[in-house]
């Protein structure tokens, strides 16, 4: 079985990208895009080895993006990507694989099914590459200077390159050697791997990829890239009645004949939503984060509870889609105060108020909301978070 090595080339200062940082280095979903790209070739089925080229100067960047995967030392990359290439093969040649798989760091979103694809096409015999990539379904037109079309160009068999692009480690390390003798401007000329290769008479043929394998060049580009996925959770409380004159209910002071009885202010509904906020990241309960043996939390206002498990589906890099809350109860009437209760929700959420629903309903005098002896609140969360 042919052996292969993955050279992840991430020696690039992305001048588009604009940022502190290159754009590898830069985060998605939490994590560098580096960090990405490395661990979808360390579990793709036939990858035996995976080296990464960086520049001189960001192995700091490099060390915290890798931290924890064990891989071997990097490869100090070059002046353009011919030459990162280069030494990144040069690296592997005393102890050479069958075939190489060259990819861009920035490409985070490959996936393992695509790079066998091109693993078997470049072991097929009289083949000596393969390139990933997607055949051009856009009209193609030619301009002149002025920027007058001058032609349609028929796209069939038109093809964008991607990567990852396979190669026979000796022929893409001698044709990578003839093209660096040539100087500068011939290898600057060559834009990818496969050209290199085509200059070298050597046969590559494109593997049908997929268009969810983009790359990241401009921070636009980072900004669209983060993959969610829609999550819903539910939440649910019970408080019973106790002596006073008002309940909280959604942050709002409704005038009644008794008062919530519990920890913090008893507020059932922003206690419900809380729940089910927290449900939507795996994050427990509330009583996990505020346990009501804590005296600390005794009459507190519960609109810290809420914005608790809102800040922490944000530092997860989520948002808030839509609050749903059903109050449960004979009394008091909840419609006069139903406006009022989505906008303090809203705003305790940090969300628009059109994304809050507030309801309620009664029990038609059954059980013990329909004895008037407290209030029940159920609440759905939906949320999106990064996909992992």
């Amino acid at each position: 079985m042919s052996t292969c090595t993955a050279l992840i080339v991430a020696a690039g200062r992305g001048s588009r990208f604009g940022g502190p940082l290159p754009k590898q280095y830069a985060l998605l979903a939490g994590r560098p895009v580096l960090r990405h790209t490395v661990e979808a070739y360390r579990t793709a089925p036939g990858i035996n080895n995976l080296r990464v080229v960086i520049a001189p100067g960001d192995e700091i960047h490099y060390r915290a993006a890798v931290e924890g995967l064990a891989l071997p030392a990097p490869i100090p990359g070059g002046l353009s990507r011919q030459q990162s290439v280069l030494n990144g093969l040069e690296a592997l040649a005393a102890e050479p694989p069958d075939l190489v798989a060259i990819h861009d760091a920035a490409r985070p979103f490959v996936k393992a099914v695509d790079i066998a694809a091109c693993l078997t096409a470049a072991s097929t015999t009289g083949i000596d590459g393969a390139v990933l990539g997607v055949p051009l379904s856009d009209t193609i037109k030619r301009s002149d200077s002025s920027g007058a079309i001058a032609e349609t160009v028929p796209r069939a068999n038109l093809w964008r390159a991607q990567t990852p692009q396979v190669f026979r480690f000796a022929a893409l390390l001698n044709a990578h050697r003839v093209v660096a003798s040539l100087g500068a401007s011939e290898a600057t000329a060559l834009t990818d791997d496969a050209a290199v290769a085509e200059r070298a008479g050597l046969k590559v043929v494109m593997v049908q990829g997929s268009e969810d394998n983009r790359k990241i060049t401009t921070a636009d580009d980072l900004a669209r890239s983060v993959a969610m996925e829609t999550r819903t959770a539910f939440g649910f409380d019970v408080h019973g009645f106790g002596p006073g004159n008002a309940v909280m209910l959604g942050g709002v002071a409704i005038p009644h004949s008794q008062t919530l009885a519990g920890h913090s202010d008893a507020d059932v509904a922003l206690h419900a939503l809380t729940d089910a906020v927290l449900g939507t990241i795996g994050a427990g309960d509330i009583g996990k984060h505020f346990p009501p043996s804590d005296p600390q939390w005794r009459g507190v206002s519960s609109d810290r509870f809420l914005r608790h498990a809102v800040e922490l589906l944000g530092a997860r890099g989520g948002r808030i889609v839509h609050l749903d809350l059903t109050l449960v109860c004979e009394a008091p009437r909840i419609g006069p105060h139903r406006e009022a209760m989505a906008a303090s929700i809203a705003r305790i959420a940090g969300i628009d108020p059109g994304r809050v629903s507030v309801k309620a309903t009664t029990t038609e005098g059954l059980g013990f909301t329909g004895r008037r002896e407290g209030i029940a609140a159920q609440a759905v969360a939906t949320v999106e978070v990064p996909r992992r």
